[in-house]
């Protein structure tokens, strides 16, 4: 985002509450003494933007923050961009390493580019849990005769695979547009996918553990 710098003044310091884009902690950023400045077209106009720098409330990060904000002190932009928390655990390394390259092209903007790394990230699970196919189509179907999880996940993979196509190839035209809605929608299904293939067993494994260990005290 380009800010011109016409007229600037110093500002006031007013709380910016977001997600921090280095730890994932939601909280109300701290200032650092230093005044925010502000924008305006023309010396006959009111504040047109705000800029300012902050602090990571959480004390285990305190990461840096710079943001941009319209005249409500609504955020518009910030940098690093925020990105979607989700749970990493027992996630194969190159799955992992495409699904959050993903989310972060998404935390840029980049809606086309993540996408694909959305349909890169189902080519990796297919990869690990051992699909066979010359394409992607192929290798989901083969997907669902070596794992259990729910036909509608099965399905939205179908969907996902859909939307790479699109993003990839100029001529697919199955989604009416990439953008921020389809991406979000994406990112969303695929963490339950992710959840489904590597977590769930993980999951139900720790649960019969505290099961063993109540069956022993008793």
């Amino acid at each position: 985002m380009k800010i011109t710098l016409n007229i600037t003044r110093t500002d006031r310091t007013t709380n910016i509450a977001t997600r921090c884009p280095h730890c994932g902690h939601f909280g109300t950023f701290m200032t650092l003494g230093i005044m925010d400045i502000s924008t305006y077209i023309n010396s006959n106009t009111s504040v047109d933007k705000y800029l300012g720098i902050r602090k990571c409330p959480n004390e285990s990060c305190r990461g840096h923050l710079f943001f941009i904000s319209d005249s409500n002190r609504t955020i518009l932009l910030t940098s690093p961009s925020e990105i979607i928390p989700f749970d990493k655990e027992n996630i194969p390394q190159k799955v992992l390493n495409a699904f959050e390259e993903a989310i972060k092209c998404h935390s840029n903007s980049c809606f086309i580019a993540s996408a694909i790394m959305i349909r890169k990230t189902l080519e990796e699970i297919c990869i690990d849990r051992g699909a066979v196919g010359n394409n992607l189509f192929k290798k989901l179907a083969d997907l669902g005769s070596k794992i259990l999880i729910p036909q509608e996940l099965l399905n939205g993979m179908d969907e996902l695979r859909l939307l790479g196509n699109d993003a990839a190839h100029i001529e697919a035209q199955t989604f009416s547009e990439i953008g921020k809605e389809e991406i979000e929608v994406s990112l969303e299904f695929t963490k339950e996918i992710l959840k489904a293939v590597y977590q769930y067993e993980n999951l139900l494994q720790k649960l019969k553990n505290l099961k063993s260990k109540t069956d022993n005290a008793t």
